[in-house]
């Protein structure tokens, strides 16, 4: 085959993949912005804050004279663990995946925790099946397991936003990734069809002479 020929082809082909990977690219960037968008406008509209800097710092002061058993404040049970992983986030507004996950895994989660029977719903509905209708074990026990679902629930729900916003952040460094390939490709496409330009008519492939050109 004509080295020329052969140049034409596969410069050709590279010409479909530039394409094909500008297209994926431009595809992953708009799913990127549509799974941001409506992550932030779901949480947006939930108008959840994190504790602001002031609350953090005076359990900060509580554990400083008397440990984790001087914090009575039941929004803060487990304020020893919570406070590392709060403080970067303090007073915002929760509007990000990455913001959902701390505030499901380093707030919500650690106050199930701290719960009876670790705020575990199946655990605590169990009991509150098991207690005697009308005692005061079976109010205490009703009113442990609608705040353990609605903290349970969400959670969940705020994971599941987590999830979309790492969704998107790999949509992201997709189309990142099929943009940098798409240039590179192109450079390369653009050097084989100015090869093809220049090898001479009767140069083959595949062979170390040149065939005499025909009239």
């Amino acid at each position: 085959m004509p080295r020329k020929v052969l140049d034409r082809l596969t410069s050709a082909v590279g010409v479909i993949l530039v394409v094909v990977l500008v297209v994926a690219g431009g595809l992953m960037t708009w799913g990127h912005g549509f799974a941001s968008s409506n992550v932030h406008n779901q949480l947006a509209q939930q108008q959840i804050y994190f504790p602001s800097a002031k609350e953090i710092d005076a359990v900060k002061v509580q554990f400083a004279k008397g440990g984790q058993k001087a914090v009575t404040d039941p929004e803060f049970p487990a304020a020893a663990v919570m406070i590392p992983a709060l403080e970067p986030y303090a007073g915002q507004q929760l509007l990000t995946g990455a913001g959902a996950q701390v505030y499901a895994n380093d707030f919500i989660a650690k106050h199930l925790y701290a719960m009876p029977l670790h705020g575990v719903y199946s655990n605590v509905s169990t009991a509150s099946r098991s207690a005697t209708p009308g005692s005061a074990a079976a109010v205490k026990l009703g009113a442990l397991e609608t705040t353990v679902f609605q903290g349970t629930t969400l959670r969940g729900l705020l994971l599941e936003a987590y999830g979309f916003g790492m969704i998107a952040t790999i949509l992201l460094w997709g189309a990142i990734a099929s943009f940098i390939g798409a240039l590179i490709l192109a450079i390369l496409v653009g050097l084989g069809f100015r090869h093809a330009a220049q090898v001479p008519e009767e140069e083959t492939v595949l062979t170390s002479h040149k065939v005499a050109a025909t009239a």
